[in-house]
């Protein structure tokens, strides 16, 4: 996100104003708001703030400590086993290392951090290693985009601080640009990306060979992110006002130009992917979040730091198409961009979370708490915020990899409103990452949100972001050695400044823009916003923003998120029939069909089936009401479907020097105790004889009252389970016999039984893969008596201790740092029902708009059958609950039952319902955009 600082608010700008006085202005209201809040929340105490910022110095000295003793100079730390983590020494993410290029990426994302957070002395020692061990020229493949944001970004942000620091007198004296040098040898390695007909670079590009050479081993990619081609024009403008060079402004310019070219003209919006050789949209879906989110954020930054209006002109454009079709508040859903009044997906990832900092720099703020308020109350039932999750606030992808943009935003909003409730926040937050992220070793990223189980990763931008906005939250002016508002944040948080707008200008501001759109300018925002206006005479605006939307998670639908054919409710029209509530032996029900154009059929074999003829309604709304009938009757099926799946559980170990901060995910049993329903299981662990537990066990008072470990193979689980529980165990553990197994790579087991009656199994039984199961067999052969928890989720650390006096021992046991170095806590997104090997799909999935609506289908229907599911097997989204919905959009919500309190707004029900007859007429369309929208990936 951004920041930036200046002189005056609240006056217009001229619609051509100086860029001095623009980006001034446009910055300068984030601080000068602080002073109009009064009321609200408790206010915070200095001290308490200084105590808040101060955490946030130990947790910071605690990540990049770990790093720098036991990582660098790898790129990452790897928290979990305690080493770095080396590009092509560690099997491979996909993607995701492709931002590791050998090049100490932790440190060099660190770099302006350690300014921000007052550790001048660290800083310079850390640019001395930088200039001494990085080596920029290396055979790997890397990420144009991450290599951007990350690496160049953090050299000019180290070296916008070292000038800074040079200047004051005191610390860098011997600085001489070094870091700018190595910044533009980089700039340099990254410009033949841009070798294509369109001015689009290459996602990816070898840092030694470039592109396209054999020895290159990439330039054959014909696709990339919108976000990927237009977050250049911040590091790239800067590099050359840096250093003279235009070519970097003049190219990341062009990307973002033939970008804005090819929005879609009728919607002004983008799509997620695009060709670039032809410029064609390979995804057609757009919203705020992953694969879009800093192309937004960077054409409003690139107008406050070089003051060129046709980007804010562009921004303009594109911010009223969000708020017209994508927002939906407090949501933020994807749309198609030939057709943005029909919702692309019922989830949102995590990466929106930094929209409402951008619409704080933008002004919007009403908007901004709304989303913010909705992104906090699901971290509040999560502890972080899901990778994904649906439009009823479950998890769609479990990770956390730490991502600092929910934090951003709440530091921009605490700037814009001074409400203290935003300091409680970051309060809560620091709580989180202390309790559920901090291991020995610095803090590792969350694989599963729900059991709380650990992924062993840190990821750069932990440093380079979460720290310096947590910091900055708690901080006064003083507690800065710098001032912040000169300067702004790229999407990476590091520090450009503000005076490089007037500096070595030498590309043409040719303004675009109006060659392809018609613009109202009476419509963009050319003056800062005035706090008087954001919240007039109300010190309670915020909270009476928020208010509405405490509850929007754990139990009602609040007003704004469904808006279902709202006058008709006013006037007394009864809401359309549900799916759930659907009876075929009610005459009321038929005749509601009949009237939607939906046909009832009884099938020989005793099955029903819905069969849908639009042109049969009795109206266009009463088809759109059948439309949407038929989608949550197939949402309704496929969530029988799910229910028999269980969800993972939890291995803790509890015993000295783990305390319970080691958390493996492992595959439940579909029999034995049922860990969901009754209290955890807690014990000792002991191997059974013999270890594959599929005979009388000769070891029975070994395994008596405890956990017993049994290897996978050669018999039945439920055979297993009974051996051992004749034994006298308590519990069971099944390790995998396939050695080098792990869920990093396979999904997870679901245990079956053995097709016989297992009502008789008490005990609980769970599945580890071999690498997790490795880590307890390692613990016990080196500390003999290991105690675990066997759980439906991770518990609380303080819960696990039995008394202070071992609270105590934890806190002050020497060996625990060292001896959790090799704990490394594992978990999946999806399982496996086997009774020996046999595999099953993931928890849930979400299906907004099901394939089986093809044209064909319009008039062949459905079958709905609780015996078949109707959906498409492969799907694996998360299905929609449809136990419960908001019936009354302008009193309070009266719920009906226990079940009715999870209910799910079906948001494409929204106020942008879009008519029968077009939905009709572009059907093939909206199936190829679907079919699409079920590859996506974050």
């Amino acid at each position: 996100m951004s920041g930036a600082g200046g002189r005056g608010c609240g006056s217009p700008v001229p619609q051509r104003a100086p860029w001095s006085l623009v980006a001034a202005t446009a910055a300068f209201c984030l601080v000068s708001a602080t002073s109009v809040w009064t009321a609200g929340a408790e206010p915070m105490s200095r001290e308490e703030k200084q105590k808040l910022g101060n955490q946030v110095l130990e947790m910071f000295d605690h990540a990049y400590g770990n790093y720098m003793e036991h990582a660098y100079p790898a790129d990452e730390l790897m928290p979990l086993t305690c080493r770095g983590r080396v590009r092509g020494q560690e099997p491979s993410r996909g993607d995701v290392d492709d931002a590791l290029g050998k090049f100490s990426l932790t440190l060099i994302d660190s770099l302006d951090t350690l300014v921000v957070l007052n550790k001048t002395k660290e800083f310079e020692d850390a640019v001395r290693k930088v200039l001494k061990d990085v080596n920029l020229d290396n055979d790997v493949v890397v990420s144009v985009f991450e290599t951007n944001i990350r690496v160049l970004g953090g050299l000019l942000g180290g070296h916008s601080l070292a000038i800074m620091l040079k200047e004051k007198g005191e610390y860098m004296q011997w600085y001489n640009d070094e870091l700018l040098q190595m910044a533009k040898q980089l700039g340099y390695k990254l410009l033949p990306a841009f070798n294509t007909t369109s001015g689009l670079p290459y996602p990816r590009i070898n840092l030694k060979f470039g592109i396209r050479k054999p020895e290159a081993r990439t330039g054959t990619e014909t696709d990339t992110c919108t976000a990927c081609a237009g977050t250049l024009i911040l590091e790239f403008a800067a590099l050359s006002r840096f250093t003279g060079a235009t070519i970097f402004e003049e190219y990341a310019r062009k990307a973002l130009d033939f970008l804005w070219e090819k929005r879609q003209r009728s919607s002004n919006l983008v799509g997620v992917t695009i060709n670039i050789h032809t410029g064609d949209w390979v995804r057609k879906d757009s919203g705020v979040g992953a694969g879009i989110d800093s192309y937004y954020e960077y054409l409003l930054k690139a107008y406050v730091l070089l003051g060129d209006d046709s980007f804010l002109e562009r921004f303009n454009t594109h911010y009223d198409a969000i708020m017209r079709y994508i927002s939906q508040p407090p949501l933020l859903l994807d749309v198609h961009i030939h057709k943005p009044m029909l919702n692309a997906r019922t989830w949102m990832d995590a990466l929106l979370a930094f929209f409402p900092g951008l619409q704080v720099l933008k002004g919007d703020i009403r908007p901004a708490i709304e989303t913010h308020e909705m992104l906090y109350q699901v971290i509040k039932k999560h502890n972080f915020l899901p990778e994904a999750f649906t439009t009823d606030f479950r998890v769609h992808w479990a990770q956390h990899p730490l991502r600092p943009e929910f934090a951003e935003s709440t530091y921009f909003l605490y700037k814009a409103t001074g409400d203290p409730y935003y300091l409680e926040v970051g309060k809560t937050l620091i709580e989180n990452l202390n309790k559920y992220a901090r291991v020995p070793c610095g803090f590792a990223a969350m694989k599963d949100v729900r059991t709380g189980s650990h992924e062993d990763r840190m990821d750069s931008f932990f440093l380079a972001e979460m720290f310096k906005y947590l910091y900055l939250l708690f901080a006064d002016k003083e507690d800065i050695i710098f001032d912040i508002e000169d300067y702004i944040f790229t999407t990476e948080a590091h520090l450009l400044p503000l005076w490089l707008s007037t500096t070595n200008q030498s590309i043409a501001k040719k303004n675009t823009t109006s060659e392809y759109t018609e613009l109202d300018d009476s419509n963009f925002d050319w003056t800062c916003p005035n706090t008087q206006i954001l919240f007039p005479n109300d010190p309670l605006y915020a909270q009476s923003i928020r208010e509405p939307l405490k509850n929007v998670v754990d139990k009602s639908c609040p007003r704004g998120i469904i808006r279902v054919r709202e006058e008709s409710f006013r006037s007394g029209a009864k809401p359309p029939l549900r799916a759930r509530d659907f009876m075929a032996t009610n005459p009321e029900h038929l005749e509601i069909l009949k009237k939607m154009g939906v046909s009832l059929i009884h099938l020989k074999d005793g099955r029903v089936q819905l069969v849908q003829h639009a042109i049969q309604a009795a109206s266009s709304i009463d088809a759109e009401d059948g439309l949407r009938f038929m989608q949550e009757m197939i949402e309704l099926s496929s969530q029988q479907q799910k229910e028999q799946q269980l969800p993972p559980r939890a291995v803790q170990i509890v015993s000295h020097p783990f305390f319970g901060r080691v958390v493996l995910t492992a595959g439940p049993a579909q029999f034995g105790l049922d860990l969901s329903k009754h209290k955890e299981t807690r014990g000792f662990v002991a191997s059974s004889k013999p270890y594959n537990g599929c005979s009388e066990l000769t070891n029975p008072e070994a395994v008596m009252g405890k956990i017993a470990l049994i290897q996978r193979g050669q018999c039945m689980f439920a055979e297993k389970a009974r051996n051992i529980q004749n034994a006298g165990a308590i519990g069971g553990i099944v390790i995998d016999d396939n050695e080098g197994s792990s869920s990093d790579t396979a999904p997870l087991f679901q245990m079956a039984g053995d097709g016989k009656d297992t009502d008789d199994i008490k005990i609980p039984m769970l599945f580890l893969f071999s690498k997790e199961g490795s880590i307890i067999l390692d613990a016990v052969r080196e500390y003999e008596e290991v105690e675990v928890l066997l759980s439906d989720k991770a518990k609380d650390r303080a819960a696990i201790l039995k008394d202070p006096e071992m609270e105590n021992e934890e806190q002050s046991s020497p060996e625990n740092d060292s001896q959790n170095q090799s704990a490394e806590q594992v978990s999946s997104s999806s399982q496996e029902v086997d009774s020996v090997d046999q595999e099953s799909s993931e928890e849930n999935s979400l299906n907004s708009y099901p394939e089986s609506l093809s044209p064909a289908d319009m008039d062949n229907a459905a079958s709905i059958s609780a015996s078949e599911q109707t959906s498409n097997p492969t799907e694996n989204h998360e299905t929609t609950n449809l136990n419960g919905e908001c019936t009354d959009l302008d009193n309070q919500l009266q719920e009906q039952s226990e079940t009715e309190e999870d209910s799910n707004p079906n948001v494409s029900w929204g106020k942008k319902v879009q008519p029968i007859d077009s939905i009709l007429a572009d059907w093939n369309e909206d199936i190829e955009a679907f079919e699409m929208m079920e590859k996506d990936e974050l």
